[in-house]
């Protein structure tokens, strides 16, 4: 049973509902102080003039259980569900909420790096999620998947390997994520890089959370004909 994705889903919309009863002056102070705002670790002067804690780093821990809307969480959870719980089987509970928070705090990183000059925070879990993409890109890249696109109005389901669905999602981050690279704007939006920087994330370091199968010793019967017919103490 995956319980630690159904726990993290859980921890995210209790922290969402908690979210909707604030005021929206309360949110925004949440997101500013919880979320990744880049200008934040790469200029300390403004930093400090807002009022920033000097110092701290636990929003790149943090930022990964708030969400902007209804959409947004929605997305989110529902991607978590389909591919959290084959991941988190193939590393084992412990090491799968290791790899999904590390995978956040890279993606996040990875948004400072390419836009260190942003003022608008970044929140969600979309960045250790694309980790989660990452290592199901590798571990089960031939799992059928069934997506909806719609055309005019009308939905239409297709049956797709993972491995096609998961490099199509990769160059879309990576095209718009780009596009946005070429028309900077302060304003918020979906943060691209943080998307592409943990699905690397989740390729690189997945392999060194998988769990190893339990080697157990042989008994003595086991690796010798002589043995099977020795008496056995009882």
């Amino acid at each position: 049973m995956p319980v630690v994705t159904r726990a993290l889903i859980l921890i995210n919309v209790v922290v969402f509902f908690f979210e909707l009863s604030l005021s929206r002056e309360s949110i925004i102070q949440l997101f500013y102080l919880f979320g990744v705002v880049p200008a934040r670790f790469t200029d300390p002067e403004w930093a400090a003039s807002i009022g920033f804690p000097i110092g701290s780093y636990w929003s790149l821990l943090t930022h990964q259980f708030l969400h902007g809307g209804w959409l947004h969480i929605v997305a989110n959870m529902w991607t978590l569900w389909i591919f959290g719980d084959n991941v988190e089987d193939r590393m084992g509970p412990l090491r799968f909420i290791i790899f999904y928070l590390v995978c956040g705090v890279l993606a996040a990183l990875t948004q400072v790096l390419v836009t260190p000059n942003a003022t608008i925070p970044s929140v969600g879990a979309s960045g250790a999620i694309a980790g989660v993409l990452g290592a199901y890109f590798l571990f089960f890249p031939t799992a059928r998947l069934i997506v909806l696109i719609p055309i005019l109005f009308f939905p239409f389901f297709f049956e797709l390997p993972a491995v096609i669905f998961l490099v199509l999602w990769f160059f879309i981050q990576l095209f718009s994520g780009t596009a946005m690279l070429a028309s900077p704007q302060q304003v918020g939006g979906i943060a691209f890089w943080a998307h592409i920087g943990g699905f690397i994330a989740g390729m690189l370091l997945c392999r060194f959370f998988v769990r190893r199968p339990v080697r157990r010793r042989l008994q003595s019967d086991e690796y010798g004909l002589e043995w099977a017919w020795e008496p056995r103490e009882r």
